[in-house]
């Protein structure tokens, strides 16, 4: 017992008695060499601060970058996505300014973050829009459902839970976690009723427990009444003998809300009406039900049952459109949608590959506008019509599934048909039709946003680069994000070959566009690594370039593609081209 409650040597001590047994064991002939490690002892507590400085935001995202990548994922809401895109760039660049910049108004009186307010009926995006917004600027964030939470000191939900759930999310990080977005659905359900009598736990109640934290606050992090966070802090007060407040402060932290409001409108039209002189009450058609809430107010939102302090921190509002029919075609046809990516993903479990007729599309569109749920009837409509297909086909042989009109109007007839075996060469042919009409729809999409795509990635879409994307989006299943994110990755690492070849050989190459396609291209088809094709490569041009560069000083060579598939000509051409300009020796 008494050994337990000895000292524990440091690092140095424990490398003092190694020395000290290797000195006495072997002589001078064996020493030991420490490597270079900062102690844990030094590290814990002075080096925590940088660390969490170098996990700062590092942002210099422009509002018109942010739009852009929106439009690859969400159809119509140009409205919605300028203003969200703006003031949360704006809010995280005005955040950058502050770390870097000598001007102090941290302590400014009447500072008011850009929180946000977004309306709209259910299945528009809202909710993806701003994951994909959090996912794209890589801060923390964290979800939290309105009806989940009560004012704090009641049973229910706490909402300062949804500040240490950003902690949470950034393994412990405080600093970093104060730079997060919180996000609330539901919102409209936390309006107080007008004629409730006592205290309104879970809707008053929690529009004012969100008042601080949408201002600037400090949270603590130990949960008031919670046993874990009092053993916690015990134990952390054993380890060190001292009370360790943790907090968060929430003046950086954005709050972004949203709700479907659906008896807002009636309120807006009510106070239009009465202003109007005359014929006020001629906005009731159903064009400006769709558009009313764009007039909205604070007092209407008053009206709604939000307190006037609750509706001040929320000064940014967003009106989401209500989906139309085409536009639910709009968002399957769009080649980054999760919806058919995602059941694309469902059949690949199985070694199945799946491609859409876009007629096809147009059915479920319809099916999924009837159910008068936006876009979350797509999900419902899409696993509907193929349910059947995902129970029978993993069960059979068929590796290859079209989905064209029939299949969707008569699932019972179409599979019986696929599992047909004298039908299986049409199935196939079928397939190979959709494939190549996916194919010409990518290329398509890739030409119209070439310029726009080219500048976001740093890569150049040229013709042939254009046909290796959608190759291999046909190929894989990933976001067209991801594919051009992936051919970027290629193509970064065949720029390295020129680098090593020129290293390895002291002969510069410069692989053309075509070459570069081509390489990626097998790549995919041939499952080759850089390293192999740089083996090939060298194998194929050493000698030869390193003969011409010997005999005429020419030590810069570009390779095209038809170099690379057919490298004696190639070698062979440069050489008589050497001679016919009397570069060579005709000996």
């Amino acid at each position: 017992m008494k050994e337990h409650n000895e000292k524990i040597p440091n690092p140095k001590e424990i490398e003092k008695e190694i020395g000290d047994f290797l000195t006495k064991k072997f002589g001078g002939s064996v020493k030991m060499v420490s490597p270079l490690v900062v102690p844990c002892e030094i590290t814990s507590e002075k080096t925590e601060k940088p660390t969490h400085k170098e996990k700062k935001i590092d942002f210099d995202l422009k509002p018109e970058d942010l739009i852009s990548y929106l439009d690859q994922y969400i159809v119509k809401q140009d409205n919605a996505k300028a203003i969200l895109a703006t003031k949360i760039c704006t809010h995280f660049n005005r955040i950058k300014r502050a770390e870097t910049s000598a001007d102090d108004i941290t302590d400014m009186v009447g500072h008011i973050k850009n929180n946000i307010l977004m309306f709209g009926p259910t299945g528009v995006g809202k909710t993806y829009i701003i994951k994909l917004i959090a996912k794209k600027i890589n801060v923390p964030f964290v979800k939290g459902d309105a009806t989940k939470f009560s004012e704090t000191g009641y049973v229910g939900g706490d909402v300062e839970d949804l500040v240490r759930d950003l902690v949470q999310e950034t393994d412990g990080d405080i600093e970093l976690a104060q730079y997060g977005i919180i996000y609330i659905d539901e919102i409209d359900k936390i309006a107080s009723s007008r004629n409730i009598i006592g205290a309104d736990v879970s809707r008053s109640g929690v529009q004012r427990a969100l008042l601080k934290p949408m201002e600037e606050t400090e949270v603590d992090l130990k949960v008031p009444h919670d046993p874990i966070s009092m053993i916690q802090e015990i134990e952390r007060f054993r380890k060190t003998g001292k009370r360790d407040k943790r907090a968060v402060n929430t003046a950086n932290i954005l709050f972004i809300m949203s709700g479907a409001f659906g008896d807002l409108s009636r309120i807006v039209k009510k106070r239009v009406a009465h202003q109007e002189i005359g014929f006020g009450a001629n906005i009731k058609n159903a064009r400006d039900d769709a558009d009313i809430l764009q007039q909205a107010k604070a007092e209407d939102l008053i009206e709604f049952g939000f307190e006037s302090e609750f509706v001040g921190r929320l000064p940014i509002r967003a009106v989401f459109e209500k989906l139309t029919q085409e536009d639910l075609f709009e968002i399957l046809k769009n080649p980054s949608n999760p919806v058919i990516l995602g059941k694309k993903l469902d059949f690949a479990a199985y070694d199945i590959d799946v491609k859409f007729e876009y007629n096809a599309l147009r059915v479920l569109a319809e099916k999924a506008f009837k159910e008068n749920t936006g876009a979350r009837g797509l999900v419902s409509a899409v696993e509907g019509a193929l349910l059947l297909f995902e129970k029978k086909m993993p069960s059979c042989d068929i590796k290859k599934f079209p989905v064209t009109v029939s299949v969707i109007q008569d699932p019972e007839k179409s599979l019986e048909n696929m599992m047909a075996l004298s039908n299986r060469s049409e199935l196939n042919e079928t397939f190979e039709k959709l494939a190549r009409e996916e194919k010409e729809f990518i290329i398509t999409y890739l030409n119209s946003n070439k310029k726009n795509l080219s500048e976001k990635y740093g890569l150049t879409l040229t013709p042939s680069r254009i046909q290796v994307v959608a190759s291999y989006y046909s190929g894989h299943i990933m976001d067209i994000e991801k594919v051009i994110n992936k051919i970027k990755s290629f193509y970064d690492d065949i720029k390295k070959i020129e680098l090593f070849f020129f290293k390895n050989n002291d002969i510069n190459i410069v692989l053309e566009d075509d070459a570069i396609d081509f390489i990626i291209e097998r790549f995919e088809k041939d499952n080759i690594n850089v390293e192999d094709f740089y083996e090939h490569l060298t194998n194929d041009f050493k000698h030869g370039l390193n003969l011409i560069r010997e005999k005429t000083g020419r030590n810069r060579f570009f390779i095209t593609r038809s170099a690379l598939l057919n490298p004696e000509a190639f070698i062979s051409n440069l050489i008589k081209d050497e001679l016919k300009h009397n570069l060579l020796p005709n000996t």
